[in-house]
């Protein structure tokens, strides 16, 4: 069928110039000088050669793909290729080799996706841990506020900014007055309720992009950026006023005393320095009577 095929494709090839050769010596090739006539029998085997290499191109052509089309079917054929590798000759150990090689590739890719599979598992949870340390080891585990270790490294950077665009920030420090009677009084449990009560109404009473922490024991401080020392006393006595009359299960009133400090309207060097003048300012308040406010350097009392 495919040689059938051929040769009608060549005959379809000569036919039309075999007529051009035709019409060409019978109407053209009198009308023409002797050395024209040459150089149009030239041209004319030119064609011929050209048409030649043609008909031989696309059988070869032709000849490849039945050899790649019996390859395939060979190679497709696994009965037979399992009888070739039964055989004792030279042939049938080259199989053998083959397949034994081919199944050890196989066995290879496989280990080698099974491994793949286990590294990216296994990346996927050292991330989560990581993740989860970092969060853990800048979180308070009673409130679940930011802990001081991430109060002090968010201070220094917002120092840095301090210095380099003037923008004003504040730190708010308070502490809970008469907190140990609550813990005597009621037991741990009910103490650690009530600092997280507390850390509830600062987050609260907090825009987002202020840094609330509990620093220690019942003592929290509050990172208030872009903010004066103004604001930041004003802030200071609404959360005063809102611990002072918040209703806790325990059912004892609770105030807090409250310290505050800021730049660049006290003179702080250093981030240490900062929070130091606002922790003075917090036992000047307790000093001064409990329950109030009160700013670094000259003594200002509100509420």
């Amino acid at each position: 069928m495919k040689r059938k095929v051929l040769l009608a494709l060549t005959l379809s090839s000569l036919i039309p110039l075999l007529v051009l050769a035709y019409v060409v010596h019978r109407y053209v090739q009198p009308g023409l000088d002797p050395v024209q006539v040459a150089r149009f029998y030239a041209l004319q085997a030119l064609i011929l050669f050209t048409v030649l290499g043609m008909i031989g191109g696309a059988y070869i052509i032709w000849d490849l793909g039945r050899a790649f089309a019996r390859m395939a079917e060979f190679l497709s054929q696994e009965p037979k290729l399992a009888e070739i590798g039964s055989r004792s000759d030279e042939v049938g150990t080259l199989m053998k080799s083959f397949t034994n090689m081919l199944g050890t590739v196989e066995q290879q890719a496989i280990d080698i996706n099974t491994f793949a599979m286990r590294l990216d598992a296994a990346y996927r949870e050292l991330e989560a841990t990581n993740a989860k340390l970092k969060e853990t080891s800048f979180k308070d585990e009673v409130t679940g506020l930011y802990n001081r270790r991430f109060f002090s490294l968010r201070l220094e950077e917002e120092i840095s900014r301090f210095r380099r665009f003037n923008h004003p920030v504040s730190v708010v420090v308070l502490d809970l007055d008469g907190f140990k009677t609550v813990n005597d009084e009621f037991g741990h449990a009910v103490g650690d309720e009530t600092l997280r009560d507390i850390g509830q109404i600062l987050m609260k009473h907090s825009r987002g992009i202020n840094v609330v922490s509990r620093y220690g024991g019942d003592e929290f401080a509050v990172l208030l950026v872009e903010t004066s020392k103004t604001g930041a006393r004003l802030y200071a006595d609404r959360i005063r006023q809102v611990v002072a009359t918040f209703p806790f299960s325990h059912g004892k009133t609770v105030t807090a005393s409250f310290g505050v400090s800021s730049l660049p309207d006290d003179e702080a060097a250093t981030s240490e320095a900062l929070f130091r003048a606002a922790d003075e300012a917090l036992y000047g308040a307790k000093r001064a009577g409990k329950n109030q406010v009160m700013g670094a350097g000259p003594a200002e009392k509100v509420g």
